[in-house]
């Protein structure tokens, strides 16, 4: 039997890693492996006492409960001392705050930031977002955020987790082709997410997640001053444009995105990631990357 390198053993492995991030697995919870199919085939510990048969003697039944004596010292006990109040939280500073604290406190200290450096220096210590303690790395922006033309998908996923920039596996590859027939690249345009963190197993952000990092969204887009905005995907462009129509009705079309200073435009089409799912689909976006281009030319 031939023997196996080390390094065909070092590919295998890391091979079997990429099988399970893909996957959605990247958490160890534990430091052994479970064989969970021969967990299920042992019957689980009995916690609680058996209940008494439904013919057991109501008499049984009486005896559990307490006596009649006790009641009435229970009751004419003295009140136990009320609990001295709990000192104020300081909202945003913990992951426990309220969805609503922890927005309220992100819209607030996003407003006291001045540039695109220190929005993501804030970011990287505000714990009022669950995600971040779940997330590898903040994937807070790439590209050139002096372009006037800013791309803005939903969330980071594994690769944009481990690198810390957004777009940067094959989502992100097929962004940068879709992007260079149109005459572009990531010189020429700023990119961001909806949300800075990775959720957990790729999953979408909650409604509160998104609550939460909205003010910091809002702030990068003013601090970025682009005068084209691509909103890729269904979260992005509801974020963005606030219509409740689908990413397929959406798409296509420029809505007005209103910043403290001024209104530009925003325009709607497919993420990437779906489009690698549905490569039939790609027709569409390139028929809105044809309109972004003619925006960009002053034509549209």
């Amino acid at each position: 039997m031939p023997m196996t390198s080390s390094a065909d053993a070092q590919r295998d492995l890391i091979a079997y890693l990429d099988f399970h991030v893909e996957s959605g697995v990247d958490l160890a919870l534990d430091e052994a492996p479970h064989d969970r199919f021969q967990e299920a085939d042992t019957p689980a510990p009995t916690l609680l006492r058996t209940a008494p048969a439904r013919d057991a003697p109501v008499e049984a039944a009486r005896r559990a409960l307490p006596p009649r004596d006790a009641v009435s010292s229970r009751e004419e006990a003295p009140p136990a001392p009320e609990k001295a109040p709990s000192p104020p939280r300081t909202y945003g500073q913990s992951a426990s705050a309220k969805p609503e604290e922890a927005a309220t406190d992100a819209r607030a200290r996003a407003r006291e930031v001045g540039t695109l450096a220190e929005l993501e220096a804030l970011l990287a210590d505000f714990d009022g977002c669950p995600l971040r303690f779940t997330a590898k790395n903040l994937a807070f922006s790439d590209g050139n955020p002096a372009a006037k033309l800013m791309f803005i998908g939903e969330a980071p996923g594994a690769d944009e987790d481990r690198v810390g920039k957004p777009f940067m596996g094959r989502s992100g590859q097929l962004l940068d082709r879709m992007m260079a027939a149109i005459g572009l690249d990531r010189t020429m345009a700023y990119v961001a997410n909806v949300v800075p963190w990775r959720p957990p197993g790729n999953r979408e952000p909650t409604i509160q997640e998104l609550a939460v990092c909205r003010p910091f969204l809002e702030r990068q887009i003013e601090l970025a001053d682009p005068d084209i905005i691509v909103c890729l995907g269904n979260p992005a462009t509801k974020a963005i444009t606030g219509t409740k129509d689908g990413i397929l009705k959406a798409r296509g079309r420029f809505y007005p995105y209103a910043m403290s200073h001024r209104t530009v435009r925003a325009l709607a089409t497919l993420h990437p990631a779906y489009l690698l799912r549905q490569p039939m689909q790609k027709r569409l976006a390139w028929r809105d990357f044809r309109l972004l281009r003619a925006a960009l030319d002053g034509k549209a």
